[in-house]
């Protein structure tokens, strides 16, 4: 028969090692399972020169503190490694490449198909976050540009876009740090639906994780939290977008009613031609694979208790963001969300 883990988890970036550094202190038998053919999860796919918003020690998984790098906050590149070297340092129980495709319940009992047969298992851990879920919203003559768009999902680096007219959409993090590179090799817009808000230069990662504990702990204990100083979605002011500051080239042009084969047309009625489009709309959640054991929203989104999902017993869901645990999306939040989803399955499989 069949080997039947007590926890399989889904994903083997940051979310899956987190919970799998506390689910390796308990007896439980747990297994990862990553679709990526090579450690380091979604930072893999991330564009080259994008780096983390805090210093290493402030970017750290439980357990293991990130080593410091010479040159400000961690690039991709030093976050990999980490992720890599987290995973080896406690030797977890990783498979890879492993797509699961579909996931059905039978007797208590979750059977997971994948790209390399079928597991079971008494509980399920989803960690896949939203890198695979990009979001383009549907706007009229999308369909009919006739040069090239992708997602911020799938952007790398400058190489094709040189002396080029380039549109970049979104008024997020993302967005500003793309356009910041790009603005430096193309002729570049940017469109975006409402003016983009900064934070104070002065703010990075450390202040906006500590923002979101205060509120998780004001929240835990019932009481109103006020109003936070920083709103959590403004852009973190890294030092290329502090550069692209200098250089003038963070101006909207606000908003678009539609493409055209050659470009937009702004919301004045001027109409403006573009060789590339690169939409940095932000994701949905990448949970398609649980939507046979669970109802998942158009979002992708999952009713949740903590991390724990509502109508589907023996299903978590880790490192999604807000609804899964503040801060949980990333590298130092997220071991808090993986540490009490730990102790509940724990709890869950003596009942």
């Amino acid at each position: 028969m069949a080997e039947v883990y007590d926890v399989i988890v889904i994903g083997g970036g940051q979310s899956g090692l987190a919970c799998a550094y506390y689910l390796r202190r308990t007896k439980l038998n747990y297994l990862i399972l990553d679709g990526q053919e090579k450690c380091g999860g979604a930072w893999q796919k991330t564009w080259d020169s994008l780096r983390l918003f805090s210093p290493a020690d402030q970017s750290s998984l439980p357990g293991w503190l990130m080593p410091k790098n010479e040159d400000g906050f961690p690039p991709k590149d030093h976050v990999i490694n980490y992720l890599c070297k987290y995973e080896e340092r406690y030797e977890f129980p990783v498979k890879r490449p492993v797509k699961v495709e579909n996931i059905i319940k039978e007797s208590g009992i979750f059977k997971i198909k994948t790209s390399t047969g079928d597991f079971s298992a008494k509980t399920v851990i989803s960690a896949t976050g939203t890198w695979k879920a990009p979001f383009i919203p549907k706007i009229k003559g999308i369909d009919i540009f006739l040069g090239k768009q992708i997602h911020s999902a799938h952007y790398k680096n400058t190489d094709e876009l040189k002396n080029k007219n380039v549109l970049i959409v979104g008024e997020g993090n993302s967005g500003a740090q793309i356009l910041a590179e790009i603005s430096k090799v193309a002729n570049t817009s940017w469109a975006t639906l409402k003016d983009p808000e900064y934070l104070p230069d002065d703010v990075d990662g450390r202040v906006i994780f500590n923002v979101a504990t205060a509120k998780y702990k004001a929240e835990k204990e019932g009481k109103k939290f006020n109003p936070e100083a920083y709103n959590l979605g403004n852009i973190v002011m890294v030092p290329t977008v502090k550069e692209a500051r200098e250089r003038g080239v963070l101006k909207t042009k606000g908003s678009f009613t539609e493409l055209t084969e050659s470009g937009v047309k702004w919301k004045d009625g001027t109409k403006e031609d573009f060789d590339f489009i690169i939409w940095c709309t932000g994701f949905h959640y990448a949970t398609n694979h649980l939507e046979n054991i669970v109802k998942i929203d158009d979002r992708g989104k999952v009713k949740t208790k903590g991390t724990k999902a509502q109508n589907s017993p023996g299903l978590w869901l880790v490192g999604y963001g807000g609804w899964t645990g503040y801060a949980s999306a990333t590298l130092i939040g997220v071991g808090r969300s993986a540490r009490a989803t730990v102790k509940e399955i724990t709890e869950y499989l003596k009942e």
